[in-house]
């Protein structure tokens, strides 16, 4: 399998898309840019598994237990610790990295469907105990009323988050900075170690490379960025609660990812933003909107099997390369 990168999008369409993205809140409605909340922190959450599916090779169906464990994490760090939103990500950060570790170590000795079945079984463990433990984690009820502090930055007035187009901005240098991180271990030496695990990894084992020990990098690198896109996500809405841990959240970035394309870079981007804005527009016509959405990508795994980024990006590189 090729992989393709984001070079070959041109520099001025990324400034245009970052100019749009800055100018645009103070001509949208609130709505718009709780929409585009939605889609930053979601697009940040299927990159973070896209590093795991698209470029290490292996699929996991419990990633909504590193998103759900960043938020409570989050959400508990505001509460009891400090109301400041800086501390109250770094503590969503710490602990899904760790137990995106911890899961990882048992998750990678087995391939395949076993690791597969692992995400799961611990995917459901988590999401027990968030359900369970209700003197941490309010049960049902989860945890409301969350105090965030107006954020302080040297020789700037504070900023409150609680204004949404505030918040909009920061949610945008928060994910800008991750997508930036993200992007340059994809191109690292680590990066094309994980693409070549994916390619064989029997071929990187003979080389004498340690193939578990990668995967367990990237395993904790994703469940890094997954905890950290639960802890924006909780800070906006002011709450969370178990169903940030249920199984279906895990399918949401497998959707996003396949919707644009795992084998570009910013597919999972662009999956996201498609899988948000398709849903939001047929909830408005229809319940069963999840119905219309698996028509949606089962045409899209049929007739576009590289996501929508994939299927452009083929055709335009064939385009100019049949003009030379």
């Amino acid at each position: 399998m090729k992989f393709e990168h984001s070079s070959s999008l041109s520099t001025w369409s990324l400034i245009s898309v970052v100019v749009i993205l800055l100018i645009c809140p103070p001509f949208l409605p609130q709505y718009y840019l709780a929409i585009g909340i939605e889609i930053f922190v979601m697009a940040l959450f299927a990159l973070s598994f896209n590093l795991l599916f698209g470029y290490t090779g292996l699929l996991s169906f419990g990633h909504a237990a590193f998103f759900g464990t960043g938020a409570y994490a989050c959400a508990l760090t505001l509460k009891h610790i400090s109301s400041s939103v800086l501390l109250g990500l770094l503590g969503g950060i710490i602990l899904s990295a760790t137990i995106a570790l911890i899961i990882g170590f048992f998750c990678v000795r087995f391939t395949r469907m076993y690791f597969v079945m692992l995400t799961v079984a611990f995917g459901e463990l988590v999401y027990n105990i968030g359900h369970k433990w209700v003197s941490l984690t309010g049960g049902d009820d989860g945890l409301v009323g969350i105090p965030i502090a107006p954020l302080r930055i040297i020789f700037l007035p504070p900023l409150d988050l609680m204004k949404i187009s505030n918040y909009y901005y920061f949610t945008i240098v928060c994910v800008g900075i991750s997508i930036f991180i993200l992007w340059r271990i994809v191109n690292s030496h680590f990066g094309y170690v994980l693409r070549a695990i994916h390619e064989n990894s029997e071929r990187v084992k003979f080389v004498g490379l340690e193939v578990r020990r990668h995967q367990l990098l990237s395993f904790t690198i994703s469940g890094l960025f997954a905890g950290l896109a639960g802890g924006l996500l909780t800070i906006f809405e002011g709450m969370v609660s178990p169903a940030s841990l249920f199984f279906t959240i895990s399918a949401e970035p497998i959707l996003m990812s396949i919707l644009g394309g795992t084998r570009v870079f910013f597919g999972p981007i662009v999956g996201a933003a498609l899988f948000i804005i398709i849903k939001d527009v047929i909830q408005t016509l229809t319940e069963f909107w999840m119905v219309w959405m698996g028509a949606i990508l089962v045409m899209i795994v049929i007739f576009l099997p590289g996501g929508v980024v994939g299927f452009l990006h083929s055709r335009l590189s064939h385009y100019f390369h049949g003009t030379k």
